[in-house]
């Protein structure tokens, strides 16, 4: 690819806003874990939810997903950048990655956060490697939500909170 095409399209994916994700996973292949942007959706119809979440092709975390079969979408609050910066690796921790959060574990085995906005707790239902990264198809197994709040985004390459959208106005575009 043109080295200009790749640069534009950071420099416009930067403007793009989205929430910050720890993606869990732990089983025979060991506890893991990393901060994703990359997380959406896919179709809520089905014999189960299921989800997408993407890691680099280097991920310690994406080996491990796939070996454990398992992993746990945790989306962050608007205060929990602390917890953001850990598992991308910005911080320098002695004690791990895991330190200085309480987790439970889900259903599936992979680690929950407490305290979380929601986590998506997912068996890997297929993977395929594009470019540089993996992507993980995950089918939902359970859905744990804590008090509500506002999620922890990201956009322009910081850290932001979203306004309060006022859900009786509705959108008209």
């Amino acid at each position: 690819m043109e080295n200009s095409l790749r640069n534009d399209f950071l420099s416009a994916m930067s403007r793009a806003c989205c929430t910050v994700n720890i993606v869990t996973t732990d089983g025979p292949a060991g506890r893991s874990g990393a901060t994703v942007s990359a997380m959406s959706s896919v179709s809520a119809d089905g014999a189960a939810p299921t989800l997408l979440v993407c890691l680099h092709q280097n991920s310690a975390t994406a080996q491990a997903m796939r070996d454990n079969g398992s992993f746990c979408v945790n989306v962050l609050r608007d205060s929990q950048s602390a917890i953001s910066d850990r598992f991308a690796g910005r911080q320098d921790t002695i004690d791990g990655k895991f330190a200085g959060a309480a987790w439970e574990t889900g259903s599936t085995g992979a680690p929950r956060l407490n305290g979380g906005l929601v986590a998506f707790d997912c068996r890997v239902a297929s993977e395929q490697k594009i470019g540089t990264h993996h992507v993980f198809i995950g089918e939902v197994v359970a859905i744990s939500t804590e008090d509500e709040g506002l999620p922890l985004i990201y956009s322009g390459r910081a850290y932001g909170r979203p306004a309060r959208l006022d859900a009786a106005r509705g959108c008209t575009a």
